[in-house]
């Protein structure tokens, strides 16, 4: 197709390179576009790197191209360099859209999964429109990408779309430069895309018709979406959702909730103006928000929780359900517990036959499985869990990147690997715990994924120091590469500073619940002193004994065992045998984990002494708290490095505990004493290294309260405060930190 142009005096001919997010976002029709506004001739095209074009034409017209390029680019483009070189002219006037290139290494970020835009919302309900009520609705602003590419460029040949050829109409829209779905590579309709069917003792004309009856009726069904299934179930209906939460054998980990609209949401969760953009935005993120009293959900839902994790329709599909149920659904993620989600229909049929009652299915294959992003907005946006929305887009590494190209494998629990060439890294979807052969599997193929996609052959590997972690043990298979091993709190520190682009030094207060430490001993409540490239341990907890090592993680009333031995303070009788093995330190490793400590203060306030899922008994302390409680307990820093000392604070609560104190006034007077010592131990060794800057870091500042406590008592301090943006301060950052000190190390 091409554009006429019409030369004026004082000619020119520009080459142009453009790279950042330009491809399958209608990049190429928009500078067509603007070509033959201006009066310019040349042409456009994809390649490995990104888009290449040379325009000619009158001077002034060149320069008003190339003043407008970037800023008035498509809504979902992320144009990050315009580099231009004059040529000879060749009298050319007309303008054309050019094949893409292949060949060469692929430098072209691929684009997330995006929601459907305003254009297809208005097209799917109306009923004059020839995709009226389609579940696959889509163009070069929005839909599957990630979840559906198979390679680069990106073209419908390289997708899971490539075996529905496009009808006349189709091709038409695709073919023409003036129109939303020209080169939209999932582009269909009825006539010849994917079509859904309900599989189950159901027969069904209307697939969606009848869904919306079966959950109306109590049914649990299984949803294929963009990046893998959902379990869905209404929301304010109690049997259905106990149900659901019985077959899954998920006892109390809160479900997510999907709203039919933003009123819908707000129903729910209090929401700040951030946390609306977040929920409306093309990523279409689960957003964790105060939950409402009265909120319209069954206690089934997330028991005991005070937020509740809630997104919009992302999809065609979601957006039909949605309306016609008029409702808030459960949608959580389809899979028995600890399992990955599931996204081939053959494996999903078999999975979730004993949890879903009905399936309904679609034939548009998905080439990578993609959990929902998880994010809070407030006190600060924080990443719970990066996902479908944001991945693959590409970070930055500080400085000159990596040298060499590199692969970085993460951590056990929430994996995420993380592929780098130059000053590029690509930070993977959520893998989750690498404790099964599924979850491994999928681990395993997502790094073939990813290099393929973005052609880098690792030379260096990078794994975290626990030599048992399945990712380590990923490393040390691998055959003809170097090999980096990078401690895990320093992964986190480097993880915040590489995102902020600073290369350090820093103070990080880096508290989680398990990191392989430098002397073998488990730590997790670490301050460091440390830059990119390395770190000195300053600070940390008292450490204690891990009763029956990670059985105790699993039990928190053996931390709570454990902390009343270090502070001399005689436990129950039951837990006396405990007592013992802690003592004796027979099977039980020295910790200095701040999370066990959450835990153990869990379980003496009598919150939770046993946990069904990673996190529990901390997330539950917090949701405990009294807010109107305005006391703290006595807490000791001593020693060099510096020493958090909470013995005293220990033997407060235990006298709390028995002279029948709250719950809640317990949980708040712990939070405000963390929080006081944090702050304290962290503008104390700041001074004493001449740093400004401190980190907070490592799953448990997902704490809301302890976050906001520390972060505002170090800036009233006049400090300056990172904490992960982009990344999630638990261990999903940590493979990004790896490879950000694998780059900064000589």
């Amino acid at each position: 197709m091409t554009a006429l142009g019409a030369p004026s005096r004082g000619r020119r001919r520009t080459r142009v390179r453009v790279t950042g997010t330009v491809q399958g976002v209608g990049f190429r029709p928009y500078v067509y576009r603007l070509a033959g506004e201006l009066g310019l001739g040349g042409y456009v095209l994809n390649d490995t790197h990104g888009v290449l074009l040379e325009v000619e034409g009158g001077a002034g017209a060149v320069d008003a191209f190339l003043a407008r390029l970037g800023p008035d680019a498509p809504p979902l483009a992320v144009v990050e360099r315009v580099l231009a070189e004059e040529r000879a002219t060749t009298g050319q006037a007309d303008f054309t859209i050019r094949p893409s290139l292949g060949g060469g290494a692929p430098d072209a970020p691929v684009t997330p999964d995006t929601a459907t835009c305003p254009g297809c919302l208005r097209e799917l309900f109306d009923p004059a429109d020839r995709r009226y009520r389609y579940p696959f609705i889509n163009c070069t602003n929005c839909g599957p990408r990630f979840t559906i590419i198979r390679g680069v460029p990106y073209d419908r040949p390289k997708t899971t779309m490539a075996s529905f050829t496009m009808c006349v109409a189709c091709q038409a829209e695709y073919e023409d430069p003036t129109d939303r779905r020209f080169h939209a590579q999932p582009n269909a309709c009825p006539v010849c895309g994917p079509s859904l069917r309900l599989v189950g003792d159901v027969i069904a004309d209307d697939p969606i018709a009848a869904t919306v009856t079966a959950l109306r009726a109590g049914a649990i069904v299984a949803i294929k979406g963009i990046g893998g299934y959902h379990l869905a179930c209404q929301a304010d209906d109690e049997l259905a959702a106990a149900a659901l939460r019985a077959r899954k054998h998920r006892e109390d980990k809160p479900f997510a909730l999907m709203a039919p609209s933003l009123a819908g949401a707000e129903s729910l969760v209090a929401l700040d103006e951030r946390a609306r953009d977040l929920l409306s935005s093309p990523a279409r993120p689960i957003v964790l928000a105060p939950r409402r009293s009265g909120a319209p959900v069954a206690t089934a839902v997330a028991p005991g929780a005070r937020e509740l994790g809630v997104m919009l329709p992302y999809s065609p599909l979601h957006h039909l359900l949605l309306a016609d149920a008029g409702t808030t659904l459960v949608l959580t993620s389809a899979n028995l517990s600890d399992e990955p989600i599931a996204y081939r229909d053959d494996d999903a049929l078999e999975r979730l036959a004993g949890i879903a009652d009905l399936f309904l299915v679609h034939d548009r294959p998905i080439e990578t499985r993609t959990d929902d992003s998880v994010v809070r907005a407030a006190p600060r946006r924080m990443v719970v869990r990066r996902s479908r929305g944001y991945v693959p887009g590409a970070l930055s590494l500080p400085g000159a990147g990596a040298p060499r190209p590199l692969l970085a494998c993460g951590a056990e629990l929430k994996n995420t690997f993380c592929l780098a060439r130059g000053e590029r890294a690509w930070v993977s979807h959520h893998i989750g715990d690498l404790e099964n052969y599924e979850t491994l599997r999928s681990f395993t193929e997502g790094i073939e994924h990813f290099s393929r996609l973005f052609a880098v052959e690792p030379e260096v590997v990078v794994h975290d120091l626990h030599p048992e972690y399945l990712s380590t043990k990923y490393a040390f298979e691998l055959d003809g590469v170097e090999l980096v091993g990078v401690q895990h709190h320093h992964a986190h520190l480097a993880a915040c500073l590489a995102e902020h682009g600073e290369a350090g030094p820093a103070i990080g207060a880096i508290f989680d619940g398990t990191g392989y430490g430098l002397d073998g001993s488990v730590w997790g409540g670490e301050i460091l002193l440390g830059s990119l490239g390395d770190f000195t341990r300053v600070g940390h907890l008292l450490p204690v004994r891990l009763p029956g090592g990670t059985q105790a993680v699993r039990e928190p009333w053996r931390m709570a065992c454990s902390w009343l031995v270090a502070g001399a303070v005689e436990p129950p009788a039951a837990w006396r045998p405990i007592a013992e093995l802690a003592r004796s330190g027979l099977a039980s490793p020295w910790t200095t984990s701040m999370g066990r400590l959450f835990d153990a203060v869990a379980a003496l306030a009598g919150i939770r002494a046993e946990i069904n899922y990673e996190g529990q008994a901390a997330i539950e302390l917090e949701a405990a708290c009294d807010f109107s409680e305005r006391g703290s307990y006595p807490i000791v820093l001593t020693g060099e490095p510096l020493v958090i000392d909470p013995r005293e604070t220990i033997r407060a609560i235990a006298a709390d505990v028995a002279a029948g104190e709250s719950p809640g006034a317990i949980a708040r007077r712990f939070h405000r004493t963390i929080a006081t010592a944090t702050v304290e131990a962290c503008v104390r060794l700041a001074a004493a290294h001449a740093t400004e800057v401190v980190v907070l870091s490592g799953g448990v500042f997902q704490n809301r309260m302890l976050l906001e406590s520390v972060a505002g008592g170090l800036a009233a301090a006049g400090l300056r405060v990172l904490t992960p943006e982009r990344l999630p301060a638990g261990d999903g950052g940590i493979s990004y930190g790896q490879a950000a000190v694998a780059a900064a190390r000589p």
